[in-house]
């Protein structure tokens, strides 16, 4: 679906994105993940079309991105960040107006409002809606001419758990049927949780790139901790492949003293902490 060889991308003399090369396969969730100003959004303009004035190869569903014409947004759905939306009019006004611009039939708008429990409310103006009926009205309009690609920037942020979960869910969805699906975005959470890989990308450059799991476990083993009463609470921690040979561990299983016990292991932000020195955030 993409295929990105020797990008580079500068705004001013001085490089903001430099010989990025990546792909990204048909049906996939991939991530951009980085700290605020890496380049991730600049990345996801590129693909989409609105600067092409970069180096390099990027094409996007068979097409070079600096090359495209109005046929190439009938297959792009795009999610931005904040609310895209004429507050003055209503919902559906809004749908109806979006959905004009594009020659595919795509999707019905009263089954795009019913799928984000917005239905009830097709009618009221936006700007009387909350930043989280906002966030699925801003999503199901990428939506509407059911496009192959769709690109989302920072999706849950700002939100309560109950919508973030909710546009979790609806993401997910999409890629069940057949979507490829762009997310960019901080939050390691949603990052670990949604995406089939992931680029760690910082100062314009990719550092790493592949699955969340194989990132958490190709940079350090999980771990065991168990705690247990003896003249007072002792805990001890150790590596999960050595707890065969445990000998304090196989006792207190044994003599059924045990408090408690639970494994951890690393978080994607402390991965891309150990490989670039930064935080997410």
């Amino acid at each position: 679906m993409i295929q990105v060889s020797n990008l580079s991308f500068s705004y001013t003399k001085k490089p903001f994105i430099s010989d990025m090369t990546f792909s990204v396969s048909k049906g996939e969730i991939f991530g951009f993940l980085g700290p605020s100003g890496a380049g991730k959004s600049t990345l996801q303009k590129i693909l989409i079309g609105m600067l092409t004035t970069y180096q390099g190869s990027v094409k996007v569903n068979g097409i070079e991105c600096k090359e495209r014409t109005k046929s190439f947004y009938e297959e792009i759905g795009v999610d931005f960040e904040f609310s895209t939306m004429y507050e003055k009019l209503t919902a559906r006004e809004n749908l109806e107006f979006f959905r004009s611009l594009y020659q595919k039939k795509g999707r019905p708008i009263n089954t795009l409002l019913e799928m984000v429990g917005l239905e009830q409310d097709a009618d009221k103006r936006v700007s009387e809606y909350s930043k989280g009926m906002k966030s699925r009205l801003n999503f199901i309009k990428a939506l509407l001419h059911d496009p192959v690609l769709l690109c989302l920037d920072e999706p849950t942020s700002g939100l309560d758990p109950t919508n973030s979960r909710m546009m979790k869910n609806l993401i997910l969805a999409e890629r069940a049927k057949g979507k490829t699906i762009l997310l960019t975005t901080h939050n390691m959470q949603d990052a670990a949780e949604l995406c089939d890989r992931v680029a760690f990308i910082v100062g314009g450059k990719i550092c790493a790139l592949d699955s969340p799991h194989n990132l958490i476990m190709s940079r350090g083993a999980a771990t065991v901790t168990y705690t247990w009463l003896d003249n007072g609470e002792h805990s001890i921690s150790c590596p999960l492949n050595q707890i065969s040979s445990d000998e304090q561990l196989r006792k207190l299983i044994a003599e059924n003293r045990l408090q408690s016990i639970h494994s951890s292991e690393p978080t994607l932000n402390d991965i891309f902490m150990d490989i670039t020195g930064r935080t997410l955030l």
